[in-house]
């Protein structure tokens, strides 16, 4: 008998529900989109409501278009953007706008944590202190909005609030709980120290539980908003990363995955806790306790080419646009493009840095800027790839998903610039992955590795092209050399009162 699941991904510009069937099968997919909030530089924020009112939109558009039974659909669970701060009060109303990943105004919260902790924090999270992580955000709101740190008696992940929306229930997964850099990695639980060295209170922690443990079933009054019964089963889910790679059959060592979104991920299976990285890497749970990952991030990836087309190609389709780029030579006739327009994680770790073209030369046309851009992210990608193979870690094969993996001449590129292998999936990361995890849950398979061999279709394989190989290997030796190069620049620039 054929029956289906929701996979929900809650990304930054927008929210995906895909509905998939007991084979794997994707039956119907929609998106709802909001938009961002940024009042200042460096500001990144968002109004939880709108997630919720997206999601509804999407999940009716879903379940209207696919034309299945409602009683047939037996779970749901989640993907989400990580290390978003969501404050509620003693209602579990919303206290201030959600304060996104990729907000940068936590600089100096970031200094006192290493400041008073130093490698011990590492030893305790198994990640340095970055701006996009929540206990930064934490102290920040507790620093400059104390009327609203009074009120807080818990704080959510993205995810994990649009759950609560759904089934009343307040939790978070470990992939989530990791992110936030407050839990103790090693004791699995929030850590102790690092609240009272924060005089952060332990009660505003949610309970952790595994991505596919049962966390409730869809409310009554969700149930009005979406048309679902109260029957469905939800699901804990997991953070974007965790659900991409799973949704990607990263279940080994051997196999890397790159992910295009707004921001880019390139991301390892660990097969225990590692002290390898010394927190150039982050360091998370996967899908339960047991389970890791590591990552890079370039905070502007997918979002870099969004703005060089908003500002400079709007009137071409991104897949003109990409066309053009394809016919002008490799490397752009010496352009090089740095993708630090939201500063950098990975692996600078610096928020101040800003993003870059390099070699403008009056030769160049409008196409050579858009393939700089692509080039420039690649290697953006290359960077934390390097970090893995000095820690003597390599992988046969890389998926490649997100916006990336929708351009044949993208993933060629790849291919060349990592000298790797690339290949595309059929079907989609984190949605998948969300929707792999409720199907685990509901019990239609008995391990995530044996749900991996139903639910992921391969697509076409990339081989590196020796010839661009060489090439794109001199190119990326002179880019490499752009951050130490303009760092000074972005530094005396923040301090122009007009910047």
């Amino acid at each position: 008998m054929e029956k289906y699941v929701l996979g929900i991904d809650l990304g930054t510009s927008s929210v995906k529900v895909i509905l998939v069937n007991n084979d794997g099968k994707v039956v119907a997919q929609e998106k709802g989109t909001y938009d961002l909030i940024q009042e200042k530089a460096g500001y990144s924020e968002q109004n939880p409501e709108d997630w919720v009112i997206s999601t509804i939109d999407a999940m009716k558009k879903v379940i209207d278009k696919s034309k299945v039974d409602k009683n047939k659909i037996e779970g749901v669970s989640y993907s989400g953007q990580m290390h978003g701060l969501i404050l509620l009060d003693e209602e579990n109303n919303v206290l201030r706008p959600a304060i996104l990943w990729n907000d940068t105004r936590t600089t100096e919260e970031c200094e006192k944590i290493k400041e008073r902790l130093g490698s011990k924090f590492i030893s305790i999270t198994k990640n340095t202190a970055l701006e996009g992580f929540t206990l930064p955000k934490l102290l920040w709101v507790k620093k400059n909005e104390s009327n609203i740190w009074k009120k807080t008696t818990v704080f959510l992940l993205p995810k994990d609030y649009l759950r609560y929306r759904m089934t009343n229930n307040i939790s978070t997964d470990y992939s989530d709980a990791t992110g936030t850099v407050l839990m103790d990695i090693r004791e699995k639980k929030w850590s102790k120290e690092l609240c009272n060295k924060f005089d952060i209170p332990l009660s505003i922690c949610p309970p952790i539980v595994n991505s596919t443990e049962f966390v409730g079933n869809i409310s009554a009054e969700f149930s009005k908003l979406t048309g679902l019964p109260t029957t469905v089963k939800v699901f804990a889910g997991a953070g974007d990363n965790a659900a991409g790679a799973l949704g990607s059959g990263i279940l080994s060592s051997d196999t890397a995955l790159v992910s295009v979104g707004t921001s880019g991920v390139v991301l390892n299976y660990e097969n225990n806790i590692s002290d390898d990285y010394h927190g150039q890497l982050q360091f998370e749970n996967y899908i339960n306790s047991d389970s890791y990952y590591s990552m890079g991030v370039t905070l502007s990836a997918g979002y870099s080419l969004d703005w060089f087309k908003r500002n400079f190609y709007s009137d071409k389709s991104f897949n003109e646009m990409i066309e053009d780029a394809r016919k002008v030579e490799q490397g752009a006739k010496g352009l090089f493009f740095t993708p630090y327009i939201m500063g950098e994680r990975t692996p600078y770790a610096d928020a101040t840095i800003r993003g870059s073209f390099i070699g403008v030369d009056a030769r160049q046309s409008r196409a050579d800027f858009t393939r700089a851009v692509m080039e420039g992210i690649t290697f953006s990608f290359k960077d934390i790839l390097n970090i893995y193979k000095k820690n003597g870690k390599s992988c046969k094969r890389i998926i490649s998903i997100g916006g990336g993996a929708k351009s044949a001449f993208w993933l060629q590129m790849q291919a060349d610039i990592f000298n790797t292998s690339v290949i595309s999936l059929d079907n989609e990361g984190p949605s998948l992955g969300a929707a792999m995890i409720a199907a685990v849950g509901l019990g239609w398979f008995n391990s995530i590795s044996e749900c991996a061999k139903t639910y992921i279709k391969y697509g076409k394989e990339y081989t590196p092209d020796k010839e661009k190989v060489a090439i794109y290997k001199e190119l990326y030796d002179t880019y490499h050399l752009i951050y130490n190069q303009t760092k000074l620049i972005s530094n005396q620039t923040k301090k122009v009162k007009i910047c």
